[in-house]
């Protein structure tokens, strides 16, 4: 497992090593690092920019890295001009890195800080992306029409153990509680895009959520799950100022858990 210190040097040289690149115009620092980090666990999360071809780019970030005591990596092709970048060192250490043009800068979350600006245009477009951000109303996606997803698959539910089909009411099961909890997170003001801090949710709503998982993998303990998800579910959307409930979903909801 790396130190905190080793970090920090594996971050600052490869800053380094990509301000001193012709190819590169800029870096951007995203996530927890940038207010300092969340724990000892936390991976080095980086936006990359070029003015030149992405593809080069991305072929020289893999190289700087491959400096490093790196146990896997791999460049994931994002979409036709975004690369992400994974490399997982020897010691645990995880780099997450976007490689795009300059013109493709984007702001998903409030936490972010230029490293590296070679002609004021990133820090430029940054602050333009941050302020269109800040501006939304809803500001990351949210599942559209989500209490009808929720009753829908609430149905679903009841059908599939009335087949005893469990795997698959397992499934549901859990897209039922991914439901929750992303209702929850807005709720909470938590940044939904790539959310994961779950432990940071409110205590007494990680104490009901946490008794919505069945004790065992059998029809009468899933009924029992799905009865504490509905509750539940009823009890975040009433908190809610996007999930607003249909007279006609809620009657219906009320028939869809398997008796």
């Amino acid at each position: 497992m790396y130190s905190v210190e080793e970090r920090e040097l594996y971050f600052q040289k490869l800053v380094k090593q990509l301000e001193e690149s012709d190819l590169v115009e800029g870096v951007v620092q995203l996530g927890s690092g940038v207010k300092g980090y969340r724990d000892e666990f936390s991976d080095i999360d980086l936006m990359v920019c070029t003015v030149e071809e992405v593809e080069q780019l991305k072929d020289y970030v893999l190289q700087c890295l491959g400096e490093f005591n790196v146990a896997y990596m791999k460049a994931k092709r994002h979409s036709e001009q975004v690369y992400i970048i994974i490399a997982i060192l020897e010691n645990g250490l995880e780099f997450n890195i976007s490689t795009l043009p300059t013109a493709y800068l984007n702001v998903r979350s409030p936490l972010w800080k230029v490293l590296v600006d070679k002609t004021g245009i990133v820090l430029k477009n940054m602050n333009f992306e941050h302020e269109r951000f800040s501006n939304r109303q809803v500001k990351y996606y949210v599942t559209p029409d989500i209490v009808f997803e929720f009753v829908y698959f609430m149905r679903r539910l009841n059908i599939e153990l009335k087949r005893n089909n469990l795997i698959y009411a397992m499934k549901i099961i859990e897209m039922l509680q991914g439901f929750i909890l992303e209702v929850q997170a807005l709720n909470e003001n938590k940044k939904l895009h790539q959310f994961k801090a779950y432990d940071t949710l409110d205590p007494s709503f990680i104490r009901k959520y946490l008794l919505t998982y069945p004790n065992e993998t059998n029809s009468e303990n899933i009924q029992e799950s799905a009865k504490k998800l509905k509750a539940l579910f009823l009890e975040v959307i009433e908190k809610s100022d996007f999930a607003r409930p249909d007279e006609k979903l809620m009657c219906l909801l009320e028939g869809g858990v398997a008796r």
